[in-house]
Formats: structure tokens, C-alpha cells, sequence
């Protein structure tokens, strides 16, 4: 914890108080918790982001999609529009964010929304869907969730953060009790199996929740506009990352260990890129970046080397049937009242 974020602590204790109270005022019933029908799933976190939202999302639509009509809601962070907002596949990130756009991109027969007003997103999406999605919406407590899915990163744990803007924790750490579901993201390669035990035992787990570890999975191909290659077509050559992303170490170390031979321009979290950010990115050869970056970069570099790898997510221990089962299980229980 660096000097400042230290002399911010008493900050920290009023923000966390706040947002205690807000919590207790729902717990109580004093605030409406609205609940619907239509099974709705959110995946969220405590923290301020990086523990791979978006590859949930993306994993729970690849499995999910073949049997429910799904819905995709979402805030549609940094977009220049306000109010309700349909995704097409020619949306721009401008228009409706970066994340909502890939979702979409991905997934053409897909509805996807943004509002910042989940609840009017819910009512505008629910004759369309037979589950919804919600991207980043732990902490709207105006929406009950059928399904709570909790995400936190394997080399920072909620339990080892602090409130804002000391550490980097939405709310307290006592948040994680309205999750049904927690998903240790981003473990790395081979983790012990001992770490991954205490770590579980770390976490505290209420009775009902449960508990799976997932790792970063990245696809052997890069995709431009007019091409798709290999990712060993980088193997001789020097490009420039390029990540406007909360965490972009997992992916850097992943070109490290193939020995790729790149320099890094790090960007901001959904950075929007300026006419001298992007005068200086013409000047690169060779472009790779992360695909969420790609949605706002290529409308503005699409006459150049310009490509981005995709990632998934992978749940570890065999455990994948599981989680499938729990997700189908959560959504037909749901649904039968």
C-alpha cells in the first residue's frame, strides 16, 4: 500500500460506511429489491475490475445459448450515449462500449442492451429472452438476481484488499455473502493443488455457496479484418502490445514465456483513444491487442496491421460439468417459482 492511498485511509472508512449502510437498508427490505420471473444471472465483483467479467460472460453465452434465448445487459461503461441502447453488430464503442460490442460481435443472435437503469433494461429485454445476463451489477441492489456469480482474481483475493480509495474494494468484503456462485479467476498454469485448498478455506464460504477456480486460455490464432493467422506468425517478428485493460500482466507474460520480442504501450481501462494516440500507433508496423481494445482501435487503425487474440476461460480441476450443471440447475429451479 504506497504512501497516499495510506493518508486516504480515513476516506476509506466514510466510503465504507456508506456503502454499508446502503447494504443494510436492502438487507432489511427498507430498500426495494426488485426480483422477476426470468431467471437473471449477474456476474460481478468487489473490486474496481480485472477479474475477467467479460470471458464470464462469453463462457456462460457458449454454453447456455444452444437452450435459453439469452439476453446480454449491460451498463456500457464509458459510452457517449445515455439511455436504453439495442447492440447491433454496426455499432460503434462509442455508441454502446466495448465490452457490449464484442459480446455482440460474438454472438450476432444475441440480444444484447445497454442502460445504466438495469432495472429498465430488464423490463425492455424481458419479452426477448428467457434469461438475462447482467455484465458488472453486483452492487446494484435495485435488482435481486436469481444466480449471484462472484469473480475474484487468484493473486488478488477480496479478502487480502480494502475499501476505496484505500484499496481497491467497491464495498466490504462481507459483500461476498449474497453470492451464490465464486470463481477464483486468472490461476495460473499448474497451480498447486494445496494453494487452491487454501484458498477455498481462506474464502470463508457460506453453506449454500460454491466455489470453482478457472485460468485464462488463449486461442492459437490472431484475427485482423481480412485475415486470421497463426499466433506463431509473430514468432521472428517485433510488434507493439497494445492494452487499454484494468490487468494486462497475464497477457504479457503469456507472450513472455513464447518469447515473443514486443514492446508494451499501456493504456487506462477502456481507454478512448485520442488522434495522438492513434498518430502514434499508425507509426507501429505491427499491432497486437486484447480483443476488447480491438472494438474501439479498429474503426480508427483499419488500414494496418492491426490484430487481436482472443481469450476464454477455462475451469480447472474437471470441474467444468459441474459449474455447467450448477448454472442449468439455478436457471430451471428458477423458473419452475
Amino acid at each position: 500500500m504506497n504512501l497516499l492511498r495510506k493518508i486516504l485511509f480515513p476516506f476509506s472508512i466514510l466510503y465504507g460506511g456508506i456503502t454499508w449502510l446502503r447494504n443494510y437498508f436492502y438487507d432489511r427490505g427498507w430498500l426495494e429489491s426488485r426480483t422477476y420471473k426470468i431467471p437473471i444471472i449477474c456476474v460481478g465483483n468487489l473490486t474496481t475490475g480485472g477479474t475477467g467479467k467479460s470471458p464470464m460472460i462469453q463462457y456462460l453465452v457458449s454454453f447456455l445459448k444452444e437452450d435459453y434465448e439469452l439476453a446480454i445487459l449491460s451498463r456500457g461503461y464509458k459510452r457517449r450515449t445515455k439511455g436504453f441502447r439495442e447492440v447491433l453488430i454496426d455499432s460503434t464503442a462509442e455508441e454502446v462500449g466495448d465490452e457490449p460490442l464484442q459480446f455482440k460481435q460474438n454472438f450476432p443472435k444475441v440480444t444484447v442492451a445497454v442502460c445504466a437503469n438495469r432495472r429498465e433494461g430488464i423490463e425492455k429485454l424481458r419479452s426477448k429472452a428467457d434469461a438475462i445476463l447482467l455484465d458488472d451489477a453486483f452492487q446494484h441492489r435495485k435488482v435481486k438476481a436469481s444466480t449471484n456469480i462472484l469473480l475474484t482474481s487468484y493473486d488478488d483475493l477480496y479478502i487480502e484488499d480494502h475499501i476505496l480509495p484505500t484499496g481497491n474494494l467497491r464495498e466490504a468484503r462481507s459483500g461476498s455473502k449474497r453470492a451464490d456462485i465464486i470463481v477464483v479467476t486468472k490461476c495460473p498454469e499448474g497451480a498447486p493443488y494445496a494453494k487452491i485448498q487454501e484458498i477455498q478455506f481462506r474464502l470463508n464460504l457460506l453453506p449454500h455457496q460454491k466455489i470453482y477456480f478457472s485460468k485464462i486460455g488463449y486461442d492459437k490464432l490472431i484475427y485482423g479484418v481480412s485475415e486470421t493467422l497463426s499466433i506463431h506468425y509473430l514468432q521472428d517478428k517485433s510488434f507493439t502490445l497494445v492494452t487499454g485493460i484494468a490487468k494486462p500482466e497475464p497477457l504479457v507474460t503469456f507472450l513472455k514465456r513464447k518469447q515473443f520480442r514486443f514492446t508494451h504501450e499501456k493504456f487506462p481501462d477502456h481507454h478512448h483513444f485520442s488522434a495522438s494516440d492513434i498518430k502514434k500507433l499508425k507509426q507501429k508496423e505491427i499491432i497486437l491487442t486484447t480483443e476488447k481494445d480491438y472494438m474501439r482501435l479498429q474503426p480508427k487503425l483499419e488500414k494496418f496491421a492491426l490484430y487481436y487474440l482472443p481469450i476464454k476461460v477455462l475451469i480447472l480441476n474437471e470441474q467444468e460439468e459441474f459449474f455447467k450443471e450448477t448454472i442449468f440447475n439455478r436457471i430451471e429451479n428458477h423458473k419452475k417459482g
